[in-house]
């Protein structure tokens, strides 16, 4: 089942499955800026990655002497939500842990997703909580965007604004695991044009730092896209490196892939979260269309 949303100027819609944010539409020009899901290319519009982020070596991690099987990006995209709140702009979905998460993630949970609209804005909140005396976890979105947005363009009429326009740090990938001994500096200092070739070797990763905006504009034509967050460690740049894609993700990440050193403990993976029981860990980003 899905939930409509609207305000004034856009429309929005969430399925209940994975609590995936599957369109946003402006009203006046009726542009959709949520990929559509066509399969070819990536059958999905936004999924939210629970509990973890990116790959684990070898699809597995350690915790107290056991072996888990998980696969990438986590469960929760593929799981059921339970609406607890909806009104005309704004919904709050929840995923609880289970028997059947817990064969492969032993940690009692609980998953808000919240979406809230207002004129051209869309709030995507993520809160989580845990019964278990401790839990470790990563959380992220993935929502890709139609590149080209008009018709008549091309992907290389787009690029990536960033701001603050400053130096930041590229992790690079090897295979399907992060590479941190091999960490350079990324030119987000000056837009970047956007291009198949730019996504080769599969996703560009930075690390961030503060407040940081990332938009996808044009000269063509004054529509765009524009992803602002704080409190996000890192961000994934992403569209399918095995066919030329009409689509861009741009992906917060509060969590990220396991580094080619990794030793499978999920307690030393890089850039996991700890919560103990009675904490709420809670984090947000916006995405706004123009």
């Amino acid at each position: 089942m899905t939930l409509n949303l609207e305000s004034d100027t856009a429309k929005v819609t969430i399925n209940e499955l994975g609590a995936e944010l599957s369109s946003f539409i402006l009203k006046e020009t009726c542009v959709e800026y949520i990929w559509q899901a066509d399969s070819h290319f990536w059958g999905r519009h936004a999924p939210i990655l629970f509990p973890f982020v990116g790959r684990l070596k070898n699809d597995k991690y350690l915790y107290k002497g056991k072996v888990y099987k998980m696969t990438q990006h986590g469960f929760a995209r593929d799981m059921m939500f339970d609406v607890i709140e909806k009104d005309d702009s704004s919904a709050i979905l929840e995923l609880k842990s289970s028997q059947k998460t817990l064969e492969k993630y032993p940690f009692e949970f609980r998953l808000l997703i919240g979406y809230k609209l207002a004129k051209n804005e869309l709030i995507i909140s993520y809160d989580v909580s845990t019964l278990s005396d401790e839990m470790y976890f990563s959380i992220g979105g993935h929502p890709a965007f139609n590149v080209p947005l008009i018709k008549g363009t091309k992907m290389n009429d787009y690029y990536l604004q960033f701001a603050p326009l400053k130096s930041r740090t590229k992790i690079p990938l090897k295979g399907s695991y992060i590479d941190t001994s091999c960490k350079t500096l990324a030119q987000t200092n000056t837009p970047i044009q956007l291009k198949h070739e730019l996504f080769k070797e599969d996703a560009q990763i930075l690390e961030t730092k503060g407040r940081n905006t990332f938009s996808i504009l044009s000269d063509k034509h004054s529509h765009g896209v524009i992803v602002s967050y704080e409190e996000f460690p890192f961000v994934g740049f992403w569209s399918p490196n095995t066919v030329e894609a009409p689509f861009v993700c741009i992906e917060p990440w509060c969590g990220i892939a396991d580094d080619t050193s990794s030793n499978g403990k999920i307690e030393d993976k890089i850039g996991i979260n700890k919560l103990s029981k009675g904490d709420i860990f809670s984090r947000s980003y916006s995405i706004n269309i123009q």
